[in-house]
């Protein structure tokens, strides 16, 4: 579970995200959309511990990520929008090194990755530096190695940029199955498609605030209209 709680983020005069509070229960697959700058990937920053919220709290299965960054961070499988690799390591070496820092039986570390492998078709790169791999593999390699742990929330920033039709569709499955189980899935992106086929419920956001959250039919119903694209101009749209 996700709580976040009166979340306010300051950079200097600027708020990038404003007093939001919000939770996302156990096995919900939920979807934040808006444009750049809406405060998307700020929030995301705060919940991985990255960043320290000016006020507000937010808590992972219970956990302030605050007050309790190693038990939060330790439920928690995180890919940022721009992933950061260990380029002179090979992928194999890779996962070992993220299954060590969770402290992963040699087993169960072994078991997780190959199957993981196996899915995004990563096979053929394991012994292959991550410096030489494209764009798109090292998108594979990141998804692998935050996913390998069993994490009880997944939060993921923009995962579909640069994975081809197949990847994207693999990594839908994936995130899908893993709500399904009871893991809580918190997915930014810009593809109002994803949140269309995958959110149970989906948050739109603007100026740091969230304009809406619902379910895609709540949103529509709400709003009077039949496109989410539509709700999502006329929330993010700023009137002269």
């Amino acid at each position: 579970m996700i709580e976040i709680e009166q979340l306010t983020k300051q950079f200097g005069d600027l708020r990038a995200v404003d007093d939001i509070s919000l939770t996302v229960p156990a096995g919900e697959f939920f979807v934040i959309l808006g444009p750049n700058a809406a405060g998307k990937t700020t929030t995301i920053k705060v919940m991985a511990g990255l960043m320290k919220p000016t006020s507000g709290s937010v808590r992972i299965c219970g956990f302030d990520i605050g007050a309790n960054p190693i038990e939060a961070r330790r439920r928690t499988a995180y890919v940022p929008d721009f992933p950061f690799l260990y380029d002179k390591l090979t992928p194999a070496e890779f996962f070992r090194f993220t299954g060590k820092l969770f402290g992963m039986e040699e087993t169960t570390m072994e078991a997780e990755a190959e199957r993981l492998v196996r899915r995004f078709n990563l096979g053929e790169f394991l012994a292959k530096p991550i410096e030489g791999l494209s764009h798109g593999t090292r998108q594979r390699v990141a998804i692998v190695s935050a996913l390998m742990h069993s994490p009880e929330v997944v939060v993921f920033d923009e995962p579909m940029v640069g994975l081809d039709p197949h990847h994207a569709r693999v990594l839908k499955d994936i995130l899908r199955e893993q709500a399904d189980a009871g893991v809580t899935v918190f997915v930014s992106t810009h593809q109002l498609s994803v949140a269309e086929e995958m959110a149970d419920r989906i948050g739109i956001m603007h100026q740091g605030r969230l304009a809406a959250v619902g379910s895609h039919g709540e949103l529509l119903a709400a709003n009077q209209d039949n496109r989410l694209e539509s709700i999502f101009l006329t929330l993010t749209t700023d009137k002269a």
